[in-house]
Parts: C-alpha cells; sequence; structure tokens
C-alpha cells in the first residue's frame, strides 16, 4: 500500500520527535543564536520532507530530501560544538548524534528508493 500523506513516513515522525528533543535539551540555553540555529535547522528536517512530499516528483521528492540530509548534518555539526563548549553532557549530545545519524541513513535509505 503506498503511502497517501508525509505524515505517515516514519522518517518523519522520527525527525519530529527529534526536533522536540533538541527544543528541550536548548530551551534554557542562554546563547540565544546558538539555540535560534540548532533549533531552526531541526525544524528543517522534518519541513523539508513535508514540503517535499507534497510536491508529487520524485525529482523534487529527492531534491527536498537532501535539504532535509542537509539540515541534520548542520544539527549534528552544532551538538559536537555543543560538546566542545560544555553546552551539552557529552552523554546527551551523543544520544542526540546517534539520533540525526539515524534520521540521516533513513533519509538516503528513501533517496535511493526514488531512484
Amino acid at each position: 500500500m503506498a503511502i497517501q500523506k508525509f505524515e505517515e513516513l516514519l522518517v518523519w515522525q522520527k525527525s519530529q520527535d527529534f526536533c522536540v528533543l533538541i527544543y528541550k535539551q536548548f530551551s534554557d540555553n542562554k546563547d540565544f543564536a546558538f539555540r535560534d540555529q540548532i533549533t531552526r535547522a531541526s525544524v528543517s528536517i522534518s519541513n523539508n520532507i513535508a514540503e517535499g512530499f507534497d510536491r508529487n516528483t520524485n525529482p523534487d521528492f529527492k531534491r527536498f530530501l537532501y535539504f532535509a540530509t542537509a539540515s541534520t548534518s548542520e544539527v549534528r555539526s552544532m551538538l559536537y560544538l555543543s560538546i566542545r563548549l560544555n553546552i551539552l553532557e557529552r552523554e546527551i549530545a551523543e544520544n542526540l548524534i546517534s539520533n540525526s545519524n539515524e534520521i540521516s541513513r533513513m533519509l538516503f535509505g528513501l533517496i535511493k528508493s526514488l531512484k
């Protein structure tokens, strides 16, 4: 049975959950620029999946999936930085990094399936 709406995509669901985790971890961060950048990038992941899905063509969908992948990488890069800047505890950041890697793998799998 074909997927009819983006909400049915497991990668979209996981990216929404990931965004909630990012928001919770950085909600009290006083570095507003850092917090704004990482939260906006995390929101972009699921939003790009949704927007691409509703373009209704595989080439457009793939293009937006690549945007989502890039946003996932941006968040991951900032998570590594959050360790170095002592913003997050290493264990928490590494768990989030692991989640972002899973989302990236899922995105690449979906991209590959559309080729």
